[in-house]
């Protein structure tokens, strides 16, 4: 399939190009998985640079339209629903934003070996450790959110800092890595036994599943984060902007 963009129009060859991507992932054969064309002969054939065509492919990455594996291809993302906030913080930074009193119930450290999907977007060996954090947290009269946190060897934490003070706030001062970009994926639930325990729920209650995703400004990644929210307690507000 021949793919072009016009070199003549006003319109910045990384906004053409970026177009030109919008309408090629929308093709049933895209749709269904198949790999997007190779970023060099892509960029030889519509003239322009790799890293003009890259501008192009990290916007529809940062959207969630197109996932990038490393050595693999770029391809159209499967989440069913994909939306995030304009503005992300840490718990406790957003926390304290909204004036809301927080308890910390239960805080865990421990240095485990990843999951397939952990050492996967880590792109690590499945047999090296990595530092987990698990915390209970919510108001002073009960927890509404349990988090399980898993971060990059790269990063160098000990687990010996002092978690009581904001995370990005600790990876920024502490370890010079500044947290840049979050996705995340939100579904609805059953809680569990082990989580409807950690937030004094019956097994069955519904609860609100979050999967963050956090990059460096190098857009390498830094944190893979699970959440499980109380659904009576906590509501999940997006804010886009057009």
């Amino acid at each position: 399939m021949n793919f072009s963009i016009d070199h003549k129009n006003h319109i910045p060859l990384h906004i053409q190009a970026e177009e030109l991507l919008r309408k090629i992932i929308k093709q049933p054969q895209y749709t269904k998985g198949k790999l997007l064309p190779n970023e060099v002969e892509l960029a030889k054939q519509l003239a322009i640079s790799r890293t003009t065509l890259r501008l192009a492919i990290n916007k529809l990455v940062y959207e969630g339209l197109l996932v990038r594996k490393k050595g693999v291809g770029t391809k159209v993302s499967n989440s069913v629903v994909s939306s995030k906030s304009v503005n992300w913080l840490s718990f406790s930074q957003e926390m304290e934003v909204r004036k809301i009193p927080i308890k910390n119930f239960e805080l865990k450290l421990s240095w485990v070996k990843p999951d397939e999907a952990v050492s996967n977007f880590f792109e690590i060996r499945a047999n090296k450790k990595i530092l987990k954090m698990e915390r209970l947290r919510g108001r002073p009269e009960g927890p509404f959110v349990y988090f399980v946190s898993y971060f990059h060897p790269r990063i160098g934490l000990t687990g010996k800092e002092d978690f009581l003070r904001p995370l990005y706030e600790i990876l920024e001062k502490d370890h010079k890595v500044i947290a840049n970009l979050s996705k995340e994926e939100i579904t609805a639930r059953a809680a569990d036994k082990f989580i409807a325990g950690k937030l004094n729920l019956e097994a069955g209650s519904p609860i609100l599943f979050r999967k963050r995703f956090v990059f460096d400004q190098g857009e390498r990644p830094i944190e893979y984060n699970l959440g499980y929210y109380r659904a009576d307690s906590f509501v999940y507000t997006v804010e886009s902007r057009r």
